[in-house]
């Protein structure tokens, strides 16, 4: 917890530099330029953390020097999550406005799929820091595994969604001190790699002949040593375990 804790106090100040800095410059050019630097640096910062936490999603621990380590790695992906985010927001409110003021048939229906093109983006995006922290470092194949995982598990995807607005309610009302963005985190590598057990048994246990039906993937065996691992965890435990 106190881990998350000083994670999230970088990122709060990391995320004051696109907040509050671009109000206090004069100079309009000067002032985007700030307010896209701060968001890239936010994204590199959130890269980081999420190769930090995965080693306590790995029953492990972080610390700071592991951060200014994994710091020389991240930062591409966290560049190139910046850049996605960025454009995804122009869609959002430049581009989109933009052909709905044409007012016609074909300016709507541009409109519209990009509209519902950003929730399935939203959805495959999410899992973003996590596929670079577990999976691979290569752009293309975070963004292929990316869709593939969303496509995959739509209904796992949707699940998580869901979690990290859980979480960011319960966060703002915290401050964004806990769970905050590296609670967020932690929550997404932890489920992709729970998610990645069903590949792993799909490939130790291939189908005796092909089939187009989906198969049954029996969870409460795989997930036999990981609550092992874990143990059985109470509320009171959560917040006193001292009294354990």
């Amino acid at each position: 917890m106190l881990r998350i804790v000083l994670l999230n106090l970088g990122f709060l100040a990391s995320a004051a530099i696109p907040v509050f800095l671009p109000g206090i410059i004069p100079i309009p050019a000067l002032s985007i330029t700030v307010f896209a630097a701060g968001i890239l640096w936010c994204c590199i910062y959130l890269s980081t953390a999420a190769i930090s936490l995965k080693a306590v999603s790995d029953y492990g621990v972080c610390g700071p020097a592991d951060f200014w380590s994994n710091l020389k790695t991240a930062w591409p992906a966290g560049i190139a999550a910046g850049v996605i985010g960025l454009f995804l927001f122009a869609l959002a409110r430049i581009v989109i406005p933009f052909y709905l003021r044409i007012k016609s048939p074909a300016g709507l229906l541009l409109a519209a799929v990009i509209f519902w093109t950003l929730p399935f983006a939203l959805l495959s995006f999410q899992f973003f820091f996590a596929i670079r922290a577990r999976l691979d470092t290569r752009l293309l194949k975070i963004c292929r595994k990316c869709f593939i995982i969303f496509f995959d598990n739509p209904a796992f995807a949707l699940f998580c969604l869901l979690g990290i607005l859980l979480t960011l309610v319960i966060s703002l009302i915290l401050a964004l001190l806990f769970p905050g963005p590296a609670g967020i985190l932690l929550f997404l590598d932890e489920a992709l790699r729970l998610r990645l057990l069903k590949y792993d048994w799909l490939e130790a246990n291939p189908p005796a002949e092909e089939s187009t039906k989906r198969r049954i993937i029996p969870w409460d065996a795989i997930l036999i040593e990981e609550r092992e691992k874990t143990g059985t965890r109470t509320l009171k435990s959560f917040i006193f375990p001292w009294k354990d």
